[in-house]
């Protein structure tokens, strides 16, 4: 018995590399570096690619003029391409009133759903350009509201690497992967995805970050093999909300 609960968990548990804020502008010597980790260890992560940056912040990094190239190379080496947003340009407040309540400025939420369609179509439409295939989403600062999902699925888009819970499930249609912490933390139980901003690191995060790796390797998983746990009988929906609840209010309490 206590064998086959090893087992369970040891199947059920696992973590997607997911890096944010993929562009022409970026930090490229700790992607450059990212890429050979990711070579090495044989790991396939998600990068959210940002189609139509106009983050001010953003472009003030070294910029890569064979951009689009090189995220075909990516994407033909298995590694998920995903939509992170359009512009990365946040333009309205949520007054805490988003899909998953983080709270914040947002680029989608609190739009109608018009505008928030025709942002949509303006991202898919640079990566139609540039014949990459996308069928997966996050949105920057984690802002949603049932416009963004709704418009998503007007527009094809029926996979979103975010959301509460320990394992992926469906909701509204639409396939969540959770994205549960700011910081690369592997919980022992359940499925997620990092939040990664290479941006933002340092050499020292960069090699923390390669530490995690050596040491949890064989518990990196792909995006498709996120997507096969997805689980929506009534335990995990129980444990999904209780998750929601407890994060909600432990990021209420920190504000």
């Amino acid at each position: 018995m206590i064998a086959k609960i090893k087992e369970y968990i040891k199947k059920n548990t696992g973590i997607l590399i997911r890096l944010d804020d993929i562009a022409e502008n970026m930090n490229w010597d700790l992607m450059n570096k990212s890429e050979l980790l990711f070579e090495k260890y044989k790991i396939k992560p998600v990068l959210g690619v940002i189609p139509n940056n106009k983050d001010s912040e953003l472009l003030s990094y070294p910029k890569k003029n064979d951009f689009w190239e090189q995220v075909r190379i990516w994407k033909n080496k298995g590694w998920e391409i995903a939509m992170h947003g359009s512009t990365h340009v946040y333009d309205i407040d949520t007054k805490n009133k988003d899909y998953f309540g983080h709270g914040g400025k947002s680029e989608f939420c609190g739009h109608p759903l018009e505008e928030q369609m025709l942002r949509i179509k303006n991202g898919l439409e640079k990566f139609n350009n540039e014949k990459i295939k996308i069928r997966s989403f996050y949105a920057p600062n984690h802002t949603y509201d049932k416009n963004t999902l709704n418009a998503l699925k007007n527009s094809g888009i029926n996979e979103i690497i975010d959301g509460y819970g320990l394992m992926p499930y469906t909701e509204n249609n639409i396939k969540f992967i959770p994205q549960l912490f700011y910081k690369i933390f592997l919980l022992p139980f359940g499925i997620q995805s990092t939040q990664i901003h290479l941006n933002y690191w340092k050499q020292k995060d960069f090699d923390n970050f390669e530490k995690f790796i050596l040491n949890n390797s064989n518990k990196i998983i792909t995006y498709d093999q996120a997507l096969e746990k997805i689980n929506n009988n009534l335990f995990y929906k129980f444990i999904n909300f209780l998750t929601k609840i407890i994060l909600k209010t432990k990021r209420i309490i920190k504000k």
